[in-house]
């Protein structure tokens, strides 16, 4: 079968895996030189433990396993199966990590309580003040600004895939051919389109009432630590913004222990994970209403840094970049991705939101069996 996927962030990269391990030729075209939207701008986090019951547990649980043969496979992307740490300071957050340890799917999700102690064992470079952690031993990261190129590399090893870049897609016709703006087309017996957050021009044409929305987050990364940070961090304000951690214990930390003013205007949650150059990436914010600012604002980069400081003990290395970038999320929070046959032989796959590193082998798996690949 010949194979056309338009779009070459980690979402159609991984189309692209599942088409050429199943034995079709591939081509793959991105408008951009390199892909330069989610897919890069994140943490890298294969993040489990915080999602949804059901379907999106399911997809979470089923790309970790992807991601570590891929890893095996694959030694460029940087998989580290370093678990993580959410790391709890009141009696407030802890209730909420214990209902989740409560649950009848605590196990399944790698979930386990550490005391203070069992965390800076853990993790010695948590040296702050607080009283435990909820520690996901599931969790794991891969290298977001590498791992597209190194796995590009690998599918064109086997012969049957080719890689086109600075090419806009601006038209597929039923049936499955692609022409692009340089005139050139693409016959193909199957099209995935996965163009992450650019909902514009040709998908808009496709799929006019797509039920999607764009989200814009700010981040930044330092300079090494100068000590390994063995799992990846994250504060108890991202018990806010996942699934998993919904409950009652939730609602009464919501209505008794409001975030600092900075941290609710962004609607921020304190990510932290090492890479491998001995940074840190830290993050993020959550902006929902367009247009979006073309600027980053400094006041949420002062928050993470003073929370991230409170739990490591010591101030963080000096920022060396910061930036912003903007995902898709689909609007059914019953679906991990919005997937529809907008043409005969034509399929639209979006709106992971901030899933789209953890889950996209699983979507791209789903997409190929549903396709018939």
């Amino acid at each position: 079968m010949k194979v056309t996927v338009v779009g070459a962030g980690v979402l159609g990269t991984m189309h692209a895996w599942h088409a050429i391990e199943r034995g079709h030729e591939v081509v793959h075209l991105e408008r951009e030189r390199e892909a330069r939207g989610a897919s890069v701008r994140n943490f890298g986090l294969v993040w489990v433990g915080g999602r949804a019951a059901g379907a999106e547990l399911d997809a979470a649980l089923r790309a970790r396993e992807l991601w570590a043969e891929i890893g095996a496979r694959v030694p460029g992307v940087g998989f580290r199966a370093g678990g993580s740490l959410t790391v709890v300071r009141t009696a407030a957050e802890q209730a909420v990590a214990e209902q989740v340890l409560a649950r009848s799917d605590a196990a399944e999700r790698g979930y386990k309580w550490l005391s203070a102690t069992e965390v800076r064992e853990l993790n010695p470079a948590l040296r702050g003040e607080f009283t435990g952690a909820l520690h996901c031993d599931l969790d794991a990261v891969v290298e977001s600004r590498v791992a597209l190129p190194a796995l590009r590399a690998h599918l064109a090893a086997t012969g049957r895939y080719t890689f086109v870049p600075g090419r806009e897609v601006r038209d597929i016709a039923d049936g499955g051919t692609v022409r692009d703006d340089h005139g050139a087309t693409y016959d193909s017996d199957s099209v995935v389109v996965a163009t992450g957050a650019w909902l514009t021009g040709l998908v808009k044409e496709l799929a006019p009432q797509l039920p999607v929305r764009r989200v814009r987050l700010q981040m930044a990364q330092t300079d090494p630590l100068g000590e390994p940070l063995t799992t990846s961090v994250a504060d108890a304000d991202s018990f806010r913004y996942y699934p998993a951690y919904q409950g009652d214990a939730l609602d009464t930390l919501l209505r008794d222990q409001p975030q600092p003013a900075t941290a609710a205007e962004h609607r921020m949650q304190l990510l932290m994970v090492q890479r491998l150059d001995g940074g840190l990436t830290i993050g993020d914010t959550h902006e929902y209403d367009e247009a979006f600012a073309f600027d980053v604002t400094e006041d949420p980069y002062e928050h993470l840094l003073e929370r991230a400081a409170e739990l490591l003990g010591r101030p963080l290395p000096p920022i060396r970049r910061r930036w912003a970038g903007v995902y898709a999320q689909t609007l059914d929070t019953g679906l991990v991705v919005h997937r529809e046959q907008v043409r005969d032989n034509v399929w639209l796959v979006t709106g992971p939101g901030g899933r789209g590193m953890t889950c996209s082998p699983a979507i791209g798996e789903t997409t190929a069996q549903e396709i018939g690949w």
